[in-house]
């Protein structure tokens, strides 16, 4: 191992949607290229919504990366000489992503990773739970219940699929607290918006 990186380690930064995680992780990325340190930033190729070639926060701060289609893909495509690896919606990547991460940490480099804890039914979301493990360092961020403005740690689905995994923001996805989170709700706003409900009249539009 090479510790010759002060700052070598595996951060995790974690929580529901809307609450920061990619703000967060452009903002150490960018205090790293301030400290003259080589950075390379990592995407999934699946996660299209706001840039194919940039991670983009919600708040509309962003950076460019590269398109990984799998954790194989990432150290096939990783610069020997980079210092600081960044690794954004980590969730979409397969389970191989955790031994690379603790690779590339034991060989002194800083990795840091973003990604959803919880799925929509408020389960852990591999491979997250298993990072946050082996990790130095674990950020859990909070976002702000979008029905009764307290703090929200759950991602609630708002939009009806059997599908784990459905990249949307704020037309499909809203934060919310312990006791507001529903996890069947999509499938009563399903029968809500059907033809013989009456109004047939949507959702109103949510930030995310």
């Amino acid at each position: 191992m090479s510790f010759n990186n002060p700052t070598a380690g595996l951060e995790v930064i974690c929580g529901p949607m809307f609450s920061g995680k990619s703000e967060e992780l452009i903002r150490r990325l960018r205090r790293a290229r301030i400290a003259r340190q080589r950075v390379q930033v990592f995407k999934p190729a699946i996660d299209d919504r706001y840039s194919i070639d940039r991670i983009v926060s919600h708040s509309e701060a962003s950076l460019e990366a590269i398109v990984a289609r799998t954790s194989e893909d990432v150290m096939k495509r990783l610069d020997d000489r980079v210092e600081v690896v960044g690794i954004d919606e980590v969730q979409f990547f397969d389970r191989g992503i955790i031994g690379v991460c603790e690779r590339l940490a034991n060989l002194g480099k800083r990795v840091i990773v973003a990604g959803l804890d919880l799925d929509y039914r408020g389960v852990p979301f591999e491979p997250v739970p298993q990072l946050m493990a082996v990790a130095d360092y674990v950020t859990k961020t909070m976002a702000v219940c979008m029905r009764c403005g307290a703090a929200a740690s759950r991602t609630q689905r708002l939009v009806a699929s059997e599908s784990r995994i459905v990249v949307g923001a704020m037309d499909s996805y809203e934060a919310r607290c312990r006791r507001c989170f529903e996890p069947d709700l999509p499938s009563q706003l399903a029968m809500e918006l059907s033809p013989t409900s009456g109004t047939g009249a949507g959702p109103a539009d949510r930030d995310a």
